[in-house]
């Protein structure tokens, strides 16, 4: 019992350091991995950097049908170069160069009728002048100079008649005049014919395209850049322009326009690049491999 006694209190007594227990992670649950560092990204080189976009020409046209009608005539094939004004198809028109014609004569007729009753007015004013001083002397009769100022009153009447008649024919040539140029399909600028659905004897119908014809020069490239570039495609920068069709041409260009406007859809922004002197090997539609020129 003693003994017992002894050991309790010398178990009391000690000064044993207390056993460090480490921290335990609760069950179920794992410990946060430690965050590995984000490298630093290097930002693009803009000079290594290659797009793709079409040549477009500055003017580009489907030339239609302004009137309906039928084929009797056509003067360009696809592939033609042609000039402003040139003549390409041609519409039936005989019906409206005779209303042209019957127009004209009436114009001629009503004009050669003003002329005569214009003399009739002048004589009959003449005529009534005289009536009046001898009307007023008492020498000719109401009756009379009645009839004096009827000539003149009819003479003003057909005057006035046929002047109407003219300009109503001048309306009607002016119109016929009008249909009749519509029937001749012309180029409205220079360029070549891209594409034809015309044939002879086809009936046609106002607004139908008949021709596609673009111009040859000026070329424009239409491209696009990431919005982390934007700030190297600068208006008036030079460009190296390619084609996989002619791999050892080297075209010029330059930038022409930049949009203010980032796609955000895409992060890019449009460009236009305009070609210097462009290469007769250059065709509308190519599509060039642009970058910017060392």
């Amino acid at each position: 019992m003693a003994a017992s006694a002894a050991l309790l209190t010398s178990g009391c007594d000690s000064h044993s350091p207390a056993p460090v227990v480490a921290a335990s992670t609760p069950p179920g649950s794992t410990a946060a991995p430690t965050p590995a560092p984000v490298p630093t990204q290097a930002p693009p080189d803009a000079r290594e950097f290659t797009t793709t976009g079409p040549l477009i020409a500055d003017q580009q046209a489907d030339i239609g049908a302004d009137r309906d009608g039928r084929v009797v005539q056509i003067n360009a094939q696809i592939g033609d170069h042609v000039k402003a004004g040139q003549l390409l198809a041609q519409l039936d028109d005989r019906i409206l160069r005779s209303a042209v014609d019957a127009q004209k004569a009436h114009i001629a007729e009503a004009q050669a009728q003003v002329r005569n009753w214009q003399a009739e007015q002048a004589s009959a004013r003449a005529d009534l002048e005289r009536a009046n001083a001898l009307h007023d002397a008492k020498i000719l009769s109401d009756q009379d100079w009645e009839i004096c100022q009827y000539k003149l009153d009819q003479a003003n009447a057909q005057v006035v008649r046929y002047q109407s008649e003219e300009n109503a024919a001048e309306v009607g040539l002016a119109s016929a005049t009008v249909l009749l140029e519509q029937s001749r399909i012309v180029a409205p600028f220079s360029g070549v014919i891209g594409r034809s659905s015309i044939r002879i004897d086809q009936e046609v119908k106002a607004g139908d395209a008949l021709f596609w014809i673009t111009a040859e020069a000026p070329l424009r490239v239409f491209f696009t850049v990431p919005e982390t570039l934007m700030a190297s495609f600068s208006a008036g920068k030079a460009l190296d322009l390619t084609t996989a069709d002619y791999p050892s041409l080297h075209q010029a260009g330059r930038i022409y326009r930049v949009s203010p406007v980032v796609d955000p859809a895409s992060g890019s922004v449009q460009v236009i690049g305009s070609v210097a002197h462009p290469s007769p090997l250059l065709k509308p539609g190519m599509t060039m491999q642009v970058r910017l020129a060392p």
